[in-house]
């Protein structure tokens, strides 16, 4: 059974940047898509950035575009999320998840395709 880890999340002043990681379990991870989600107080939970695995394309949110890069290093089994310029807005619960099925998706941004989901990890930007 595949598990998911994040780790990195903290408290950050508004303009600041952070690093993500989700460590994943499985032999298989450079079959994963992976992605990020988040969910806010009071908001139900949005995509923020996805990768497939085949080609490593790419996904982002409008709202964190030019600013968030999500990329992964298939021998550590690790996907990341580099956020930069953050804002308030941007404080949630961050969401890794993971798509074992080997499909090539060609929509990464949709919750119900993900089958594995990590526990969260906390970003918070203060004003």
């Amino acid at each position: 059974q595949v598990q998911l880890v994040e780790s990195g999340g903290g408290l950050v002043q508004a303009g600041g940047s952070l690093r993500l990681s989700c460590a994943a379990s499985g032999r298989t991870f450079s079959s994963y898509t992976m992605a990020w989600f988040r969910q806010a107080p009071g908001k139900e939970r949005e995509f923020v950035a996805g990768m497939s695995w085949r080609n490593s394309r790419t996904t982002y949110a409008d709202s964190v575009k030019d600013r968030f890069t999500i990329s992964r290093d298939n021998a550590k089994n690790t996907v990341y999320l580099q956020m930069n310029s953050l804002k308030p807005e941007d404080t949630a619960v961050y969401y890794c998840a993971a798509d074992t099925s080997g499909v090539l998706r060609i929509l990464l941004t949709t919750s119900r395709q993900y089958d594995t989901w990590g526990q969260g990890t906390q970003v918070t930007v203060s004003s």
